[in-house]
């Protein structure tokens, strides 16, 4: 009863604080600049200060604030030019919408795209040799916006005034620190920008995934419930396999609630502590491994058709470990420090493990799965044959699912490769943890406790068809039991399995 009071007061607390923080949570995300060095891109030098969604607002709550940004040049840029000059380099500030890309540089006579306006181009085009070329937008001819921030004399920095820009735009917004002087190689970056949706500091992509949260908590708590009430009232008849469950559901209602409010920290905020994001992505990655150990071990007959796992015991579990930390270091790529809504190169080649290592799985699953509805049938145990042919449908649903998410998920990043689409690339990611809980829920109903838990469990007994020899003796006269123990006799079953059934019959009468 301890136990369950535990559980209890853990439940209510978390849907307290989701009710509570869903009510209202105060109101995008810091972009942090120390010393960021510029890099050489063609004939530029360039900083990318970050790459978001915003939503637009007509009452200034969506904007752009540059804080406290320098510029630091080095001393032997600064000494090429006279004590007193008005203009000893130039550091532009562009930002643009991703639809105003092409607004951006200029290509002279078809060539190679340039970002500073060349000699050729500004014959061409009519821009300022040595600066970013902008080309106004169809649409609003204040956008792309640039700054300019000029060196003065010999100072080794320059400062940009704390400036904020308004969003009436709704779209993908990327600023760049751009340098089109070759003698300011080597210059750095220092400062903030902060950038603010109507609702808070969660950038666009990210700020939906605050929502479906919530729900998915909220989901993971009602079948904590409904698993936990079974779980308390048949207690006595629990298998192994169910304690595994209960163990699979906790940490899903755990890593769902630590995302919500993970979330709901950084938009609260707008800042992203390595130490919270990194929490959560662990335990996502002990959900995830033990999620499919559990898939694996219920396909290989465990606690079923066999007690133990016997000598694939160290296999799985060097898969489980080698499956944990390919998982873990894809996931800390992907969201431990991540603000921009443009995922890092270095998750395609991360992703290449884990997808093996899943690939892997999906073969030995279905293998085991085989091999264990074989036995199933030699035994003629209809029930759990019943059981391991529902969830073998349910797997191969699960797989033709993923398979054409994978389709569309490569689809929707080959069309959109300057995230235009990012109000709906929230989805990408919320599908799969949609499809581990439905699987999870079939897993629930397949293996609910009950009364009748340990007919499913693994018996040393031969496992006859009970079901079928119940029915058998339910609708035969008690005269006629003889008659049908001896046609078994005949047939040429052992002594031994009459034996059981006397004991069992005596038992009735």
């Amino acid at each position: 009863m301890a136990a369950s009071t535990s559980v209890s007061e853990y439940l209510i607390v978390v849907v307290s604080l989701l009710a509570i923080s869903a009510v209202r949570s105060a109101v995008a995300s810091i972009h942090t600049y120390h010393r960021d060095p510029f890099r050489e891109v063609g004939s530029s030098y360039l900083v990318s200060g970050g790459s978001e969604g915003i939503v637009a607002s007509t009452n200034a709550t969506s904007f752009i604030q540059f804080q406290n940004i320098t510029f630091l040049r080095s001393r032997a840029a600064a000494d090429h030019h006279p004590i007193v000059s008005h203009s000893s380099g130039l550091v532009q500030v562009v930002l643009f919408e991703a639809a105003d890309r092409d607004n951006i540089g200029g290509s002279p006579y078809g060539g190679q795209r340039s970002i500073c306006c060349t000699a050729d181009l500004a014959k061409l085009e009519g821009c300022k040799q040595g600066e970013v070329i902008r080309i106004p937008s169809a649409n609003d001819n204040n956008w792309p916006i640039v700054l300019n921030v000029h060196f003065s004399g010999r100072h080794m920095a320059t400062h940009l005034k704390n400036t904020k820009i308004q969003i009436t735009k709704t779209g993908m917004y990327n600023l760049f620190f751009i340098s089109c002087d070759p003698e300011l190689k080597g210059m750095t970056l220092s400062g903030r920008t902060v950038w603010k949706n109507p609702d808070g500091y969660l950038p666009g992509r990210m700020a939906p995934l605050m929502k479906f949260y919530v729900i998915m908590s909220l989901a993971y708590v009602l079948l904590c419930v409904i698993w936990f009430v079974q779980y308390v009232r048949f207690s006595d008849d629990v298998l192994h396999l169910q304690h595994w469950i209960t163990i699979v559901i906790a940490l899903g209602l755990f890593e769902t609630s630590l995302w919500y409010f993970e979330y709901a920290h950084f938009n609260n905020t707008g800042t992203r502590p390595v130490g919270i994001t990194t929490w959560v992505v662990t335990i996502g990655a002990i959900r995830k491994t033990l999620s499919r150990l559990l898939i694996l071990c219920v396909s290989m007959g465990y606690g079923v058709v066999r007690p133990t796992l016997g000598g694939f015991t160290a296999k799985v579990m060097l898969l489980g470990f080698t499956y944990f930390l390919a998982s873990e270091l894809l996931n800390i790529t992907e969201y431990v420090g991540t603000i921009n809504d443009i995922s890092g190169r270095a998750r395609v080649f991360l992703v290449l493990p884990e997808a093996l290592l899943d690939a892997f799985l999906i073969l030995w699953i279905f293998t085991s799965l085989s091999k264990t509805l074989e036995q199933l049938q030699v035994k003629r145990s209809s029930v759990k044959l019943d059981i391991y042919r529902k969830f073998s449908n349910a797997l191969a649903v699960t797989v033709i699912a993923s398979v054409a998410w994978i389709g569309y998920e490569v689809y929707f990043k080959a069309t959109d490769p300057f995230n235009e689409r990012w109000q709906r690339g929230w989805i990408i990611s919320a599908f799969w943890d949609i499809l581990a809980l439905l699987l999870l829920c079939v897993i629930c109903y397949l293996w609910a406790p009950s009364q009748s838990s340990q007919r499913y469990a693994y018996s040393e007994k031969g496992d006859e068809d009970e079901e079928e020899a119940q029915t058998l003796f339910s609708a035969t006269p008690k005269g006629d039991i003889n008659l049908v123990k001896l046609e078994r006799r005949d047939s040429g079953e052992g002594t031994h399995d009459f034996d059981e059934e006397d004991e069992e019959e005596s038992k009735r009468e």
